[in-house]
């Protein structure tokens, strides 16, 4: 059975052969990263799965990687493989309108006024890092209106045939093959808004200017059906996520009536399409506990979720009881690597039955944080290989 075979496997309600796929839900934490190397990984293995928006201002090479996001995905795997995970070839597509070129606007002893990666106007602290934002992307609907002009350019510059071929052509003989599944990731609905308009105001915008809100997300959809759909159809992704984090400690941020308006409206153009150009697993990736909107995710075509906060409220097991059909990535209490052995045992007994029900690949429920030490997170991975052999073993 081919890696890709077992992942499809796992999260298609199958029994795989020997044990179901052992995999991470999300690329690591930079300053987890740091926390190995100082516990002795190989600082170029380490180094290599760094995440590729820390490096692209002021590197010509990384600019490549701007928008059509591939190459960066082989340090990753390289580092996932050396930890014992199965490989997961990780893949981004960046709307044109979400990547900017840092540069700094002033400057005085205690503070950095600048621009950063996502067109926002920050103001740094020199001793702390800490930035505070000064000035959203869109505060109107002319900024809307000159953000959509520059992005039009950058499509016809960036996104050409050829140059979706280029970047993602590459991986099509290895992943048929079966040496990796592919992960595409792309922003949502949701997300998108919140990141141009600022939290606060976007939340007022679903009362205050709903016709902005929908022109963003339908010019995201037309580059979706339009661009991003050639990369689907070229490189079969088994799992697509789309980044939206609608959802807190507390709840949804938003009601189902508001989701279904707009969010789940488009949804339901962007997601038959995905499938029927070659996608496999469609998931959505949020945070904090959004259980009583499943139903609002699941009638727009959303089929699973990661990463399952459980430090929010999200209980996997109750989860799979009152959706059964629903395919899950992740789940396992963060916090219990960092604390050590008996509570990661204890945190894989209480998971195990969702594991052997199938349709679950079992991994962090966010990036592992940097108190974990590798020791701890070799043993979590151990741990893991071992109870995957049970993957689907309830399935008939």
């Amino acid at each position: 059975m081919t890696n890709r075979e077992r992942e499809n496997r796992t999260l298609n309600f199958q029994k795989p052969q020997g044990r179901g796929a052992v995999e991470e839900t999300f690329y690591p934490w930079t300053l987890t990263i740091d926390r190995f190397i100082e516990d002795g990984m190989p600082r170029e293995i380490a180094k290599g799965a760094v995440d590729i928006t820390n490096n692209i201002s002021g590197n010509e090479e990384n600019q490549k990687e701007k928008y059509l996001t591939a190459d960066w995905g082989q340090g990753v795997m390289a580092y996932e493989k050396y930890l014992g995970f199965d490989p997961v070839r990780r893949i981004h597509f960046v709307l044109p309108f979400r990547r900017f070129e840092e540069k700094v606007i002033s400057e005085d002893e205690q503070f950095v006024v600048k621009q950063d990666l996502y067109g926002r106007i920050v103001r740094q602290n020199k001793e702390s890092g800490l930035e505070m934002e000064e000035r959203p992307v869109v505060t109107s609907q002319e900024d809307w209106e000159r953000l959509m002009e520059h992005a039009k350019k950058e499509l016809e510059l960036y996104f050409t045939d050829e140059a979706i071929a280029e970047k993602y052509g590459p991986l099509k003989e290895a992943h048929e093959r079966g040496d990796y599944s592919i992960r595409l990731n792309i922003e949502g609905f949701f997300w998108v808004p919140r990141e141009l308009l600022g939290i606060e105001a976007h939340l007022y915008a679903f009362y205050d200017e709903p016709k902005l809100l929908h022109e963003i997300c339908s010019f995201m959809l037309e580059i979706y059906q339009n661009q991003l759909i050639k990369v689907v159809e070229l490189v079969k992704p088994d799992v697509i996520y789309i980044m939206e984090d609608l959802s807190g400690k507390n709840g949804p941020m938003i009601s189902g009536e508001t989701f279904d308006e707009f969010v789940g409206s488009y949804y339901r153009q962007l997601i038959p399409l995905l499938k029927a150009h070659g996608a496999g697993s469609v998931f959505v990736d949020t945070d904090g506990d959004f259980a009583q909107i499943i139903p609002n995710f699941l009638a727009a075509g959303v089929e699973g979720f990661l990463p399952m906060d459980v430090n929010a409220g999200m209980d996997i097991v109750k989860v799979r009881r009152e959706f059964p059909q629903l395919k899950l990535i992740g789940g396992f209490n963060k916090l219990c690597i960092a604390e050590g052995k008996e509570a990661i045992d204890r945190e894989f007994a209480r998971i195990l039955p969702v594991v052997r029900g199938g349709g679950y690949i079992p991994g962090s429920d966010h990036q592992v944080a940097p108190s974990t030490s590798l020791e701890n997170y070799r043993y979590y991975i151990g741990r893991l290989q071992e109870v995957m052999a049970q993957a689907g073993a309830d399935l008939p």
